[in-house]
């Protein structure tokens, strides 16, 4: 399972870089399994306890029932991956679960597909506006190029403060780079709401990164932007691994949990099936999203990571299993759509839409019947 979301689900984030020609399919897969894997240890905690423990009440997901769902999961991915319609990886999984959960005797926990729903429902518009917004605002003449670019990134980087890591101590075991530099000097609360703190070193690494990419604008403006996409979609592809791991390991929760094995050699497991994936099964996929669905300059392809990046981040902070193709896929048709839409493919859209729903409701009874077939064929 983790072999097939690295080589889908981790793809997207360096598609838009290698539709606008900044790297080339082969590295972009090789960087995605480097980072994807990073992210994958470092925040992939909290999407694999929602997966592993919060989708079925009444029952602890079985060995067996992980087994079933896993297959099934994996199986609907990499048709996508072979017919080059990329499966939403959360759909699909989501689904499996579910439905090997519910024949396995469990009740559906309907507040947890509340809350699934009602975030996958708003990733599509939110991401294609935000695209779109950023698009439209890197075009305007008005606006230079040496000190948009750069507002963006410092942007990323005030964010990037705030992201929640595992080398960072924290309440869970996950902190920030902002949280920690404030408990090393002492919170200092701004009208009982804001670390005043925290505020500060945001803004200021935000600052630093401003500065650090105008410098490099100064030298050449292609090449810095250029640079800022390439390194926008490591920070999306870092986000996807943290995010997707949990997909692959959160069924294998409530077992890890018993044997007393601790979770980070989970996540351990998990990074592996992505770097391998990545490497071996991406490069098919990295041309379908940064060629087939919208034609894409550096611009756009930026517009096209921004909302990635925060999406994904909110998500990791929400415990949320999401899909990074419904991120990226939504992202590269806003921006796209800039230009008009005839940069879009209405028809590849159409499908890949389909195929989304299919995944969800077919892994679901498919995942139900595989795990009935496999409690009879074991006696279990």
């Amino acid at each position: 399972m983790a072999w097939a979301l690295g080589a889908s689900s981790n793809s997207p984030p360096f598609a838009p870089a290698v539709g606008a020609n900044a790297l080339p399919t082969m590295r972009a897969a090789f960087f995605i399994g480097v980072f994807a894997a990073l992210g994958a240890i470092a925040q992939g905690g909290s999407i694999s306890e929602t997966v592993g423990k919060d989708l079925i009440d009444g029952v602890a997901i079985s060995p067996l029932a992980a087994a079933a769902g896993l297959l099934t999961s994996a199986a609907f991915i990499a048709v996508g991956v072979r017919t080059g319609y990329p499966i939403p990886a959360a759909f699909a999984t989501t689904g499996a679960i579910v439905g090997a959960g519910l024949s396995l005797g469990g009740a559906p926990a309907f507040d947890t597909y509340q809350r699934l729903g009602l975030f996958w429902i708003a990733v599509p518009f939110v991401s294609a506006t935000i695209a779109y917004g950023t698009a439209t605002l890197l075009r305007r003449d008005d606006v230079p190029e040496e000190v948009g670019v750069p507002a963006l990134a410092g942007i990323v980087g005030v964010i990037l403060a705030n992201v929640r890591l595992a080398i960072f101590p924290g309440p869970d075991g996950q902190g920030t780079l902002a949280g920690f530099v404030s408990q090393r000097v002492g919170r200092i609360d701004l009208f009982g709401v804001y670390d005043l703190i925290g505020v500060v070193v945001s803004l200021a690494f935000g600052a630093l990164v401003f500065v650090a990419l105008r410098r490099e604008m100064h030298a050449s403006v292609d090449a810095g932007i250029r640079k800022f996409l390439i390194g926008l979609g490591a920070i999306v592809a870092f986000s996807s691994g943290g995010s997707q791991v949990g997909l692959a390991t959160g069924p294998l929760e409530p077992l890890f949990d018993s044997l007393g094995t601790p979770s980070i050699l989970l996540l351990a497991l998990g990074a592996i099936g992505i770097l391998l994936g990545a490497w071996m099964g991406s490069p098919r996929l990295l041309q379908a999203v940064s060629r087939e669905y919208s034609q894409l300059g550096v611009r756009r392809s930026i517009a096209a990571l921004i909302p990635g990046f925060i999406i994904a981040q909110a998500a990791i902070a929400l415990g949320i299993p999401i899909s990074f193709n419904n991120i990226i896929i939504s992202s590269v048709i806003g921006s796209g759509l800039v230009v008009g839409s005839a940069g879009v493919s209405a028809r590849k859209i159409g499908f890949t839409v389909l195929a989304w729903l299919v995944s969800l409701v077919g892994a679901g009874l498919v995942g139900f019947g595989f795990y009935r077939v496999l409690a009879l064929a074991t006696g279990a």
